[in-house]
């Protein structure tokens, strides 16, 4: 196939996937592909809605053409050509969109690539040398001009409208060479003014703040210097027009890097209104050694573009998650109702009392039973024992088994909490290899939680790590680990010299190997227990990314589970990830965080929002409580696909004191659901009647309201009036909640 009749013996077009169901462009072009113009030396990847184009300019630098709408199947750019010096302050490397770009030749804006060459030489010049397609991913090849370094740069289109890049460096002499920084890739941004972004912050207990500014001359970062993804950034972002874009309408450049350890991403806009983005490994602290014939691989970084608005940008990352990232993917298993006993009993774990919550928790519907913290070793407290991973034996005589026998003859399955990264220095592990910890020799040990992190960059820790999880796994009918992560690294050391094998510099390679390290073994896991399923918890939101979600079903996004802050940081999380993979628990009130008391409604249906769970202390439950729990997580499961795997709508901004709404649309478009929250009520005001969005304007849908006195209208409506009037809700007062449900009435056939 030609791109178009004029250069049918030059180019070659491949077809990769064809369309799927969700995104709002027409069938023919909902595919995704890779054309090479082999005459022009010119690439173009489309994706979903989107075309993205690079070519290599008169200087043989690679450099971007375009990134926007699909592009006509025989559109033509204009060729790739280095822009001129616009002063001697500003060369033409400034002000080219450099694809990626190397430290050197007058480049004063963030570079993709620095090395340190043995001869002393610290800048690159990258020219273009080859480029292949094979299983549908396209590879271009970049040479320096002197100096024995290559770059792969690749490129993976998807169909739900996400290109994926990244970038290979290799070491092409015979002598070391070290790099000093390594992005995954560059993303430009069509020339010119006016673009706002958005980004997530936080901390602990308040993670997901969604921020949103004017981008101005200069560099913008955000990062983690932490050893994870971070609590108080994400390494997500959305870029939109000011005066153009909405949550419903307008231009959105999205992306995010898959990354769990630290990271850096940098939104620069130049003097000359050329904005870039920039990702991968934070060069903190970071160097690399590559011997010769070795590379490194960076992470990979997503990226995507809608002209539908910042709603369907989270949408199609929502779908491309589920799709292409997840480890069910294409099609992950809806994920169960959980209930954990933490809540319930802390550190006192016992066989008889973890059998009596789940006879409560099997009543109330839940499909799987955990048990937190505090089973293993001599773990009384948070103070010892981490590191120790085998049964108490004072608090399960008989091991495991009995409470997993007695779960799964509830009809639920079984699952307990682990967290393999980390040791109390009070443990027999410890005791044993003070060695195997994060540390610089002869210096502070700094203690979080009463616990320090084990280094899974060495090998031997990466071996006793896996062992004792295939173990565990192995020996109990365990079908889910929730692994957490309670800390972030201090004194990140690694003493090779010590051991012999290695330098100063090579310890800095611990922020790559020590990652790389645990998603081998979360592979490694998956492989030998096919079933098992796990969820990635730090804390809350410290390691939620696409780098973590390709080996995790589900992230646990804060240790908040106030209902009132859920309504917030879910709001956050659910722009940059897919609510299948968001657990939400329903616990008791007030919390250690709030001292607000919130109906038990209300938090269920705040819960609603991703992957239920609960997590309250059902021994102090009342008969009402658990009728009530019953009921709701009843009409839970008649509407979980729909949430997990439909359309997600905002209607309303979500924030402690005002109104609040969403609505989740199935992909076939069967069934919708809208929730409704009103925290406090002002003024006396009514509670909004809001448009509904994503129904099908010509059928007619019946109404099933949770609650038939707060639902004021008729029980058949058209989608048209739907999402023209919108749906009323009689909601009133303090915490007052409520949900209905829409199932589209097919025309007789």
């Amino acid at each position: 196939m030609t791109r178009n009749s004029r250069q049918s013996s030059s180019c070659f077009h491949v077809v990769l996937a064809l369309c799927g169901i969700g995104l709002p462009i027409c069938p023919s072009a909902a595919q995704n592909s890779i054309t090479v113009d082999k005459t022009r030396l010119e690439w173009r990847l489309d994706a979903g809605e989107m075309s993205y184009v690079f070519g290599v300019n008169e200087h043989s630098a690679l450099q971007s053409l375009y990134w926007g709408t699909r592009l006509s199947a025989d559109a033509e750019l204009p060729k790739a050509h280095i822009a001129p010096d616009r002063a001697s302050f500003d060369l033409s490397a400034t002000n080219t969109p450099l694809e990626y770009a190397g430290w050197g030749e007058g480049l004063p804006v963030e570079p993709a690539l620095k090395v340190d060459s043995p001869d002393g030489n610290r800048t690159l010049i990258l020219n273009y040398s080859s480029s292949t397609v094979k299983d549908g991913v396209l590879e271009v090849v970049l040479k320096d001009a002197t100096e024995p370094v290559a770059v792969h740069l690749f490129y993976q289109p998807f169909a739900q409208g996400v290109l994926a890049r990244w970038s290979r460096i290799e070491n092409t002499g015979q002598q070391p060479l070290r790099i000093e920084q390594a992005a995954s890739a560059t993303w430009n941004l069509p020339r010119g003014s006016g673009y706002a972004w958005s980004w997530l912050t936080g901390q602990w207990g308040a993670e997901w703040q969604l921020h949103t500014a004017p981008i101005v001359s200069g560099a913008q970062v955000i990062e983690s210097r932490r050893g994870s993804t971070s609590h108080q950034a994400n390494p997500w972002f959305a870029v939109g027009r000011q005066q153009e874009t909405t949550e419903t309408a307008g231009p959105v450049w999205f992306g995010e890097l898959g990354w769990s350890g630290s990271w850096r991403m940098t939104v620069e806009d130049s003097a000359l209104e050329q904005v870039r983005i920039t990702a991968g490994y934070n060069p903190f602290d970071f160097s690399y050694t590559l011997k010769a014939g070795e590379s490194l691989e960076t992470p990979r970084f997503y990226a995507g573009f809608t002209s539908h608005g910042e709603g369907e940008a989270s949408r199609i990352l929502h779908r491309f998650q589920r799709e292409a990232i997840l480890p069910g993917r294409p099609d992950p298993r809806p994920r169960p109702i959980i209930y954990n006993s933490w809540e319930a009993t802390g550190f006192d774990v016992t066989e008889q009392g973890q059998i009596a919550l789940a006879d409560k928790a099997a009543k109330l519907g839940v499909e799987r039973f955990v048990i937190d913290d505090g089973w293993f070793g001599q773990r009384k407290s948070d103070n010892a024992g981490l590191g120790d991973w085998y049964v108490n034996t004072t608090k399960f005589p008989h091991g495991l088994k009995p409470v997993i026998d007695h779960v799964r003859s509830l009809g639920m399955d079984f699952g307990i909490w682990v967290e393999p990264e980390m040791v109390n220095p009070d443990s027999d592990l410890y005791r044993k290899h003070p060695d195997w910890v994060l540390n610089f020799p002869n210096r502070q040990r700094t203690e979080a939680r009463q616990q320090l992190v084990l280094n899974l960059a060495r090998e031997d820790v990466r071996a006793f790590v896996f062992d004792f999880l295939d173990k565990l796994v192995s020996e109990n009918d365990i079908a889910f680990l929730k692994w957490d992560y309670n800390r972030n690294w201090t004194e990140p050391g690694w003493d090779l010299q010590s051991a012999g094998s290695g330098t100063a510099n090579d310890a800095k390679e611990v922020y790559v190997r020590y990652v790389q390290n645990l998603y081998s073994i979360l592979a490694e896991l998956r492989r030998k227990h096919p079933k098992l399923e796990i969820e990635s918890c730090s804390g809350g939101g410290g390691r939620v990314d696409l780098g973590i979600l390709r080996y995790t079903d589900e992230v646990w996004p804060s240790d908040n589970t106030s209902a009132l802050d859920r309504l917030v940081l879910q709001n956050g999380f659910t722009h940059a990830y897919t609510p299948e993979a968001m657990v939400a628990w329903v616990t008791d009130v007030p919390d250690y965080l709030n001292t607000s008391t919130v109906p038990l409604k209300f938090r269920f249906l705040v819960a609603m929002q991703g992957a239920l769970g609960i997590g309250g202390n059902l021994s102090k439950w009342t008969p009402e409580m658990l009728e009530e729990g019953a009921r709701l997580t009843s009409f839970y499961k008649t509407v979980r696909s729909t949430i997990q795997t439909g359309r997600l709508y905002w209607l309303t901004g979500a924030d402690q004191g005002s109104p609040s709404q969403v609505e989740y649309v199935a992909q076939d478009g069967s069934q919708a659901v809208l929730f409704g929250y009103q925290p406090l009520q002002h003024y006396g005001l009514e509670y909004p009647q809001v448009a509904l969005q994503g129904l099908d304007p010509n059928a007619q849908y019946r109404v099933r309201p949770l609650d038939a006195a707060k639902y004021m209208g008729d029980p058949v409506v058209s989608g048209s009036v739907l999402m023209g009037l919108g749906l009323r809700l009689d909601l009133r007062g303090v915490s007052d909640s409520s949900a209905v449900l829409l199932e589209r009435i097919d025309p007789p056939k």
